[in-house]
């Protein structure tokens, strides 16, 4: 039996289909720590306690802890100044005009220039509305080879794994609403005003920002960077584990 133990251990860390009288003992964060030969995880928590954990309950514990991630996530950004408020995912003025706004500030329109900033954030606060769904969407298709990878992954697997499978999606989705949201609060009006104002002036280089482009870019970017926050809080924090599920999944030494 022994011997078959040590087989069964490098089927595991290909992402073989595990056989029907496998038990995997799930790690955490990668360190995977051995295999028996019942249909359970035996898993140590942190309190000292042992506890059995299936496939089935691996799987349903990490889709758990994912779409409780990604609806708070998603929510705090759809929020108002969820992203204006918040540092690490406020959408700036777009770099490559950046001059634009450091030339209308030293001609007295600072304000306006702010105002813009506003909107922008506010467009994408809007447009967030819309990206709970096509996330959930995407942790519903979750394979257990998925499963295991995003056990056994780093702290943020999860979250690269939704980059690569939703952000086209994501981004499809986005760019007509946030068409409508930035012409509702009228950012698209104040960035029209502000780079028509600035090519009027002697001897600058046009500006031709696609501003729909920017926003949708940095506002996907934002709402990842909060789904790792997440992602992150539940895997390192007791307390972040709401139900018993996710403390049996998330709660081994």
């Amino acid at each position: 039996m022994t011997n078959r133990r040590f087989l069964l251990l490098p089927a595991l860390l290909l992402g073989m289909q595990l056989s029907a009288s496998a038990q995997l003992r799930l790690p955490k964060l990668g360190d995977i720590l051995k295999t028996t030969t019942t249909t359970t995880t035996t898993t140590t928590t942190k309190s000292g306690g042992v506890g059995s954990i299936s496939q089935d309950e691996a799987a349903r514990g990490l889709k758990e802890a994912l779409t409780l991630g990604i609806s708070k996530g998603a929510d705090q950004a759809s929020r108002q100044d969820g992203f204006y408020l918040n540092k690490l995912i406020r959408i700036p003025f777009p770099a490559d005009a950046q001059r634009v706004a450091n030339t209308l500030r030293s001609i007295g329109l600072g304000s306006q220039v702010d105002r813009f900033e506003l909107t922008l954030n506010r467009g994408a606060e809007d447009a967030a509305k819309s990206a709970k769904p096509i996330f959930l969407s995407a942790i519903k298709s979750l394979t257990f080879k998925d499963v295991w990878g995003i056990l056994t992954g780093e702290k943020d697997a999860a979250t690269n794994y939704l980059k690569r499978t939703t952000t086209e999606q994501l981004t499809a989705a986005f760019k007509p609403i946030m068409q409508k949201s930035l012409d509702q609060v009228g950012a698209t009006r104040y960035y029209t005003d502000l780079t028509t104002r600035y090519n009027r002036i002697p001897l600058v280089t046009p500006v031709q920002t696609d501003l729909n482009q920017y926003a949708t870019g940095k506002a996907i970017d934002g709402l990842f960077t909060l789904v790792a926050q997440e992602e992150a809080n539940i895997r390192e924090n007791p307390l972040a584990r709401t139900t018993d599920l996710l403390k049996r999944v998330f709660g081994w030494k």
